[in-house]
């Protein structure tokens, strides 16, 4: 009775922390608009000490602020229809308190510093819906949740919120979602699960008391993630699509000849981040999961992936958190349409899903062993903090004659992780990597180097490059091991 007291206790505890991390990283995205508004303030602070002869030949600087907060009122008027979209796949109200122990600001801090897909600098079935799987691969099922849309296409110079008025709408939005959350308590309308569980009404989690007070750098991993929506869902991205998903969706093609719509070959994307690439994997005519650990991203991909009516149908302004390195204002101020295409209709195979949880943890199961007929890691393997243990999964898993398809740096996301003795990050060369695969049962088939980057800025007079290690390694089979050893 002891042991089973002491698993829920620990269980409980280890909700309550990722519940909290939940509403971390839900009270970034709901603050991205005040921090943005501060650093303009910041641009007329400094603008304002410069002299009358000075300000005269920058007498189009007051414009640009204002055309700055225009930006940044529709990126937020997205944000906020995205986050009304999201569904938490745990109950928000619970109460935090039995997460204050000694050791829960560390456990806490590790679960937000492992949102590594967030910021390099560094699933949907037939109908278009998404299906998310959790850590013990049991689907969700589809979302039904109204779409709030506005309207794409929009102008910089068309009449939108100004700041204060921004701030009238969101106050308008929190004393709305505390309306519904009075009503649903009025009409006892709180759904419980086959468990009995009983769920948060909806909406109920954006309660502004249920908001933490977080540092700036979760609201940069707020900005990080409008930068991967144009790598991922506008036209502008493609150039960068084409570097790094197109010799992966070239090489699959080539691999897998005969895809049947009776058996088509199973393909796992670890590190999906915001979902293209599983996307097209799965429009090849693969069963397609995408697996990806950071709610910034599953956030983002989930209301992309099951809410877009159209192509086009949102505009944001990814480029105006930096002054630096822009050509013209208008470079820097320029409006980007996504998605470039309306990912219900592009033809996926039905199967496509994407699965929220640690790669080690969800795949590093007996459930998993020799499923998979093809893995595909793009900028993911050099997200581990043990990128031998990455590699020994990816060989469990495959089955025998499988191929690990891999293309990416070898950045090491936690190799600067100074003063945190409980992080631990193995940091090798590609010779090293090679030889660790050589020893779990691959055998490299095709290599290369490709020149590509990452979330950059296409109109930046800096553009950071990286040449990036591609491989196709087949796991052998037991026989050939048997006879090679």
């Amino acid at each position: 009775m002891e042991e089973d007291e002491e698993r829920c206790r620990q269980r409980r505890l280890e909700e309550a922390l990722e519940v909290k991390s939940l509403r971390r990283i839900i009270s970034a995205y709901l603050n991205y608009p005040e921090a943005a508004y501060e650093d303009v303030k910041r641009y007329e602070k400094c603008f304002r000490k410069l002299s009358p002869a000075h300000k005269d030949l920058l007498s189009h600087s007051p414009t640009k602020f204002q055309r700055l907060r225009r930006c940044i009122s529709i990126n937020s008027r997205f944000i906020f229809t995205m986050l009304e979209a999201f569904d938490p796949p745990l109950d928000m109200s619970q109460d935090m308190d039995i997460c204050e122990e000694p050791h829960e600001h560390a456990h806490n801090d590790n679960l937000l510093s492992r949102e590594r897909n967030a910021c390099p600098c560094h699933p949907a079935s037939t109908s278009g819906r998404m299906c998310f799987t959790d850590a013990d691969q049991a689907c969700s099922g589809e979302q039904n949740i109204e779409m709030h849309k506005t309207s794409g296409g929009m102008d910089i110079n068309e009449e939108v919120e100004t700041e204060d008025s921004y701030k009238s709408k969101t106050s308008s939005l929190r004393a709305d979602l505390e309306n519904r959350k009075e009503t649903d308590q009025s009409c006892s309308t709180d759904i419980a699960d086959s468990n009995g569980n009983v769920s948060s009404s909806p909406r109920e989690w954006l309660n502004p008391s249920f908001l933490l007070n977080v540092p700036l750098v979760d609201v940069d991993k707020v900005r990080c993630i409008v930068r991967n929506v144009v790598r991922d869902w506008a036209a502008e991205g493609q150039k960068e699509r084409d570097q790094c998903y197109k010799p992966i969706l070239e090489e699959l093609d080539a691999l897998f000849p005969n895809r049947s719509d009776e058996s088509p070959p199973a393909c796992l994307v670890p590190g999906a981040g915001l979902g293209r690439l599983a996307l097209e994997i799965s429009c090849l005519g693969f069963v397609s999961q995408g697996n990806e650990f950071s709610y910034y991203m599953m956030i983002c991909s989930s209301f992309i992936l099951n809410h877009s009516e159209t192509a086009g149908e949102w505009t944001i302004y990814p480029w105006i958190h930096s002054n630096c390195n822009s050509l013209s204002d208008s470079d820097q101020l320029r409006p980007v349409l996504i998605p470039d295409i309306h990912p219900a209709s592009a033809g996926i195979t039905e199967g496509f899903s994407m699965c929220g949880g640690d790669f080690v943890e969800v795949y590093n199961d007996p459930s998993q062993i020799g499923v998979w007929d093809a893995v595909v890691t793009c900028f993911f393997i050099d997200t581990a903090h043990n990128i031998v243990e990455y590699i020994e999964i990816i060989s469990k898993i495959l089955k025998e004659g499988g191929v690990w398809i891999n293309l990416g740096p070898l950045l090491y996301h936690f190799a600067d992780m100074y003063g945190q003795e409980d992080e631990m990050s193995i940091e090798l060369s590609l010779e090293d990597v090679k030889k660790v695969a050589l020893h779990y049962g691959f055998e490299f088939e095709k290599e290369k180097t490709i020149e590509t980057t990452y979330t950059a800025n296409s109109q930046s007079m800096m553009q950071n490059r990286y040449y990036a290690a591609f491989w196709t390694a087949r796991k052998k089979s037991a026989t050939l091991k048997h006879a090679s050893s």
